[in-house]
Formats: C-alpha cells, sequence, structure tokens
C-alpha cells in the first residue's frame, strides 16, 4: 500500500525519526522555575525554555538555559493558537531543528521575528541601548517635543515675571531719572510714589521689562534687578564697596571660579555678594567682621538675594559664603591650616593685620585694600615697610567715573531741531531758512537733527582708593 505524503510532510518525518534515534535521555524538556525574594515578598516566574543536561555523574546536574530569543518566542508562541509544525518544533532543541523546518515556520508566520524584537526592546532597554536604535531615533518627534517644552519654560522664567522677584521701577523724563526704587515682588502689595500707584499682582506675568502705568496714568519703568541694583539699593550699615570699585578689585585678585578668598570687613555684605559670584558653587568666600550689626546686616543682603535669584531662576545661588565674627588681629586660630588664593580686605587700618592674613597667601596671589582716604595710604605703606612683610606694591589709584547725558536737541513744545545748512559761495543764508524745524509727526532721515551731550547734573564723587598688594618669596 502506498501512502502519499507532500514534500513538506516528508522532510518533517525524516527529521523526527533521526532525532528520536539518538538516546531519548539526551534533551529532557521541562518548566523552569525561578524564585526571586524582594523585599521579604516571593514572586514566582515560569519560563518555556528548554535545557541541556548531561548524563555524566561526574559533570553534575548542571544545566544550560537558551538564549533569551528563544525563550521570548515560547513565551510569543504560547500567546496564540500553534499548528502542529510549530507544536512540534517547540518542543525540541533549536539546534536540532533542520533547515527546512525552519524556513517552513518563518513562512508561516514572517511577523514573529519582527514582534519579537519590538517587544523585546521595550521591556529590555539595555539591549536597545547595544543591538537596536535608541529611543530618540526610533521616535524623534517625541524627544523634539520634550526639549521644544524645556526649552519653553526656561525661557518662560527668564521673561516672565514671578513673585518674590527684585525688581526697580524708574520713570524717566527729559533724558533724567526722575524716580527709581527698588522691591520685591509680593502677594497683595502696593508700589507707592509721587506717580501714583503700582499693584504688584498687576506686574506679575509681564515681561521682565516694560513698562507699567500708575493709578495717575504715568508710565513707569519695570525691569529686574541686577546685582549691582541690589548693592546700590539695599538696606545697608556701613559704606559699601561701589560696584566700580569692587569690580577693579576682582580684576586685580584674578579671582576665578574655584578661589577660596578671604573677605574682611563684611560690612554692608556688598563684597561678599561680588566674590561669592567670582568663586562659583566650586570656591569659597571666608567674610569676617568685628562689629555684630555689621556682620548681621550682611548676612541678610546676601540671604535675601539668594531668595529673589530662586525665585527669579528656578535654582540656587551657590551657598558659599561663610560670616564669622572675629578680630582678625587674633584669630589664628580661625585662619590655621587655611590658604587663600586672594584676599580682600576693607578696614581702617589694614597694616595692623597683614602680618596674621599675609603667612596664609598662597605666593604670587594678591591683596587687594579699599581704603577711603589717602592718609591711609601712606600709613598702609609705612606699616609695611616697618614689618618687613613680603610684600609688593604695584598700584595705587581711585576710578573717577563721570555720566553724560546725549540726546537729541528739542524744541520747548518736543519738536526736533534740524542742523542748518553751510553757506554756499559765502553768500548769507536767510534765518528763516537757516533753522527749519521738523514736524512732530515727520520721521526725520539719519543724520538731521542735532544732539546735544553734557555731563550730568548729578556725578559719583571720589570713593576710595585701591591698593594692590603681590606677595612674593624672599
Amino acid at each position: 500500500m502506498t501512502v502519499q505524503m507532500p514534500c513538506a510532510g516528508l522532510l518533517i518525518l525524516s527529521r523526527l525519526v533521526r532525532i528520536h534515534t539518538h538516546p531519548l535521555e539526551l534533551y529532557r524538556h521541562r518548566y523552569m522555575s525561578v524564585k526571586c525574594h524582594s523585599n521579604q515578598v516571593e514572586m514566582k516566574r515560569f519560563s518555556t525554555a528548554c535545557v541541556k543536561c548531561s548524563n555524566d555523574d561526574r559533570e553534575g546536574s548542571k544545566t544550560q538555559l537558551l538564549t533569551t530569543k528563544q525563550v521570548a518566542r515560547q513565551s510569543l508562541l504560547s500567546r496564540r493558537s500553534l499548528s502542529p509544525l510549530e507544536r512540534i518544533s517547540s518542543l525540541l532543541p533549536q539546534d536540532a531543528l533542520g533547515p527546512e523546518v525552519m524556513q517552513l515556520r518563518d513562512q508561516n508566520h514572517p511577523h514573529e521575528e519582527e514582534t519579537y524584537t519590538e517587544e523585546h526592546s521595550s521591556s529590555d532597554p539595555s539591549s536597545d541601548a547595544k543591538d537596536g536604535p535608541s529611543l530618540k531615533e526610533k521616535n524623534p518627534d517625541h524627544c523634539n517635543d520634550v526639549a521644544a517644552q524645556q526649552m519653553e519654560t526656561t525661557l518662560q522664567r527668564k521673561t516672565i515675571l514671578a513673585y518674590g522677584e527684585l525688581l526697580v521701577a524708574e520713570y524717566h523724563k527729559k533724558g533724567c531719572v526722575e524716580f527709581r526704587k527698588m522691591f520685591q515682588l509680593q502677594l497683595g502689595t502696593r508700589l507707592l510714589s509721587s506717580w501714583g500707584i503700582i499693584l504688584h499682582d498687576d506686574v506679575v506675568g509681564q515681561p521682565a521689562a516694560h513698562v507699567q502705568r500708575t493709578s495717575r496714568g504715568v508710565p513707569i519703568f519695570i525691569r529686574r534687578a541686577s546685582l549691582e541694583d541690589y548693592v546700590l539699593y539695599m538696606k545697608r550699615g556701613p559704606a559699601i564697596s561701589y560696584p566700580k570699585d569692587a569690580s577693579a578689585m576682582l580684576l586685580m585678585m584674578d579671582v576665578t571660579e574655584g578661589d577660596y578668598v578671604l573677605d574682611s570687613g563684611s560690612g554692608s555684605g556688598a563684597m561678599s555678594l561680588f566674590l561669592s559670584r567670582a568663586v562659583g558653587s566650586r570656591g569659597s568666600v571666608l567674610s569676617i567682621d568685628i562689629r555684630e550689626d555689621h556682620l548681621k546686616r550682611a548676612m541678610l543682603n546676601y540671604q535675601r538675594w539668594r531668595a529673589a535669584w530662586r525665585a527669579r531662576q528656578g535654582e540656587e545661588w551657590p551657598d558659599n559664603v561663610r560670616f564669622h565674627k572675629a578680630d582678625l588681629c587674633a584669630a589664628s586660630p580661625l585662619l590655621a591650616r587655611r590658604a587663600f588664593d586672594a584676599v580682600a580686605l576693607d578696614l581702617i587700618s589694614p597694616q595692623l593685620v597683614l602680618p596674621t592674613v599675609i603667612p596664609h597667601l598662597h605666593p604670587g596671589a594678591v591683596c587687594a585694600v579699599y581704603l577711603a582716604n589717602i592718609t591711609q595710604v601712606i600709613d598702609l605703606l609705612e606699616g609695611i615697610r616697618c614689618t618687613a612683610l613680603p610684600l609688593l606694591c604695584e598700584r595705587i589709584f581711585d576710578i573717577p567715573t563721570r555720566d553724560w547725558l546725549v540726546g537729541p536737541a528739542r524744541l520747548k513744545d518736543g519738536r526736533y531741531c534740524s542742523k542748518k545748512a553751510p553757506s554756499l559761495n559765502g553768500a548769507p543764508v536767510e534765518e528763516e531758512n537757516a533753522s527749519v524745524e521738523v514736524e512732530q509727526d515727520e520721521d526725520p532721515a539719519f543724520g538731521s537733527i542735532p544732539y546735544i551731550a553734557r555731563p550730568h547734573p548729578q556725578q559719583l564723587s571720589h570713593t576710595a582708593f585701591l591698593v594692590k598688594l603681590r606677595k612674593f618669596v624672599t
């Protein structure tokens, strides 16, 4: 009797006969269970994976799991109804299957490999980073949206005013500032001035620099306060180190990020704030003052600026200033085992503390001294000469500044003036043509309007002498 079978069935039958002629003990199929103990809770996970067992007693009962890809394929096959070919091939080791069987199985389900790849990539991010494309490559639009949202949030924080920020309100009239005041945005508070009232709640959510009208309709320019503005308008006890002098001292000392700086004479905390920004989060500033009230005022100003910065930027200002109440003339225990990259002194008699401070200054580093009178400068140099300190006085100077008013020439009615045309061939120009006025509604051309420049009536006078001392090794 002749049995007719398809060619594919003959191939499968021949392969089964070849497999079962070997000892049946060579392959054994079973379910593997793994116990995972986490937080005193026992969980069990089962896998239909084929294992190879050895009959050799000397080798013990060691088993070898198949690859993760094969285990995932088995779990994928168990989710749907299997054909006879898949049932038989799933019970056999993968290395025992011939190329004909693998080809037939792939032809029946060509998308099986693709499905496995997607599931395996989503469940195993480490393998995705090694073998497959990254999440950014698979879904670039999603990553771009996240980056755009982050950028939008940062931009909104930098351009929109919020509660807790320090602001400056100014009223400009004829090129001069008639009113200027620094204030902090608070809920339910009002800004009072001779030109009207502005509610703080109306300022919140506005651009960082804009014009706000008061209750009387006067335009007030409102902007964020810089560190220079804060130092000039913050509450103070003693006189401050003005920004023009503080910037010169920072250049003299060559303070960079990560430096350790000594600030003697905390005062109202102006120099400590400038040094805090210069040294950054990796550096540190040691601020010392002999008076308790001065030190308290410096600490309050420092903390207020940090709080305003947090509300403005959404991040912390570096907490890198340490305030101490001490007398540097007898502060050897405080300075023990400390070395400074720079020293800033704002004292009445700095020559008295130099013998204590200079041994803790790195060779080649600079000590910048802030003195109000020239007689103090003379006493400082005389003290260095008498004590024979290894200090070289490189420079003594002050920084004068002069503000100027520059603006277009206008008539009393607010119209622009125009430049006079030169006379042609020596002929006099008629008076009515010499001072032609430009109408208010016209847009004058470039260079057609004369400008007036004069020094500002309010000038900042002398503030201090700056002395640059550099330590050298004898």
